[in-house]
């Protein structure tokens, strides 16, 4: 059993994290999530969901969005942004690897050049000091040359930059199809198997 951080920062691309969130609580994997503020706001906005701070509401809330009992269920770890004395900000706390979905391009200059605000941040810090996955889906277009750099700073000192940008190849039908194919590479390369991502097998 494998141990996973997942991280919501303030861009578009919310059904993402629900994908990726909704595949990792049907597995036996543990996980931990934080979202920011921001990512709040784009929760609410984007998913109707609404975090007030308060663990209770926030653990009905995320039941409700995900279809998991979220409160019972093992392994499962809710942390509040600023609540940077919690165990995913120690190198010492073990975990197996780390995605931000959606990356926004705040969230991404800061891991890019080390200079952590919240949880999210310093876990994704921390993830990068013991190299272990991290992997930052980015959603801005177009890319400054900012974001560009950020990038390469990021992907050098070994996070994995997945922009949210779905292949067409599989014929999507429906919006929920786009969310999938991204959200299965996702979770790919988190190591974690999932039936969403449908592999190209030549012609």
């Amino acid at each position: 059993m494998s141990r996973f951080i997942v991280g919501i920062s303030g861009a578009s691309g919310a059904p993402y994290a629900r994908r990726v969130l909704q595949s990792l609580a049907n597995s036996d994997h543990e996980l931990d999530l934080v979202v920011t503020q921001s990512g709040a706001k784009v929760l609410s906005v984007e998913e109707g969901l609404t975090l007030t701070g308060s663990v209770d509401n926030d653990l009905n809330e995320l039941t409700r969005w995900l279809g998991h009992d979220m409160s019972i269920r093992s392994g499962f770890k809710w942390h509040q942004s600023h609540n940077v004395a919690a165990d995913i900000a120690s190198g010492s706390c073990e975990v197996d690897g780390m995605v931000v979905v959606p990356c926004s391009g705040g969230t991404l200059a800061r891991i890019a050049n080390g200079m952590s605000q919240n949880l999210l941040e310093r876990a994704a810090d921390v993830t990068l000091k013991e190299q272990r996955r991290l992997i930052l889906v980015t959603r801005e277009t177009p890319l400054s040359l900012v974001h560009l750099r950020n990038m390469v700073a990021a992907t050098e000192a070994g996070a994995t930059i997945l922009p949210a940008s779905p292949g067409f190849y599989n014929n999507p039908r429906t919006i929920d199809d786009l969310v999938d194919m991204v959200s299965g590479r996702i979770l790919h390369h988190l190591g974690v198997g999932s039936d969403l991502l449908q592999i190209w097998r030549g012609r």
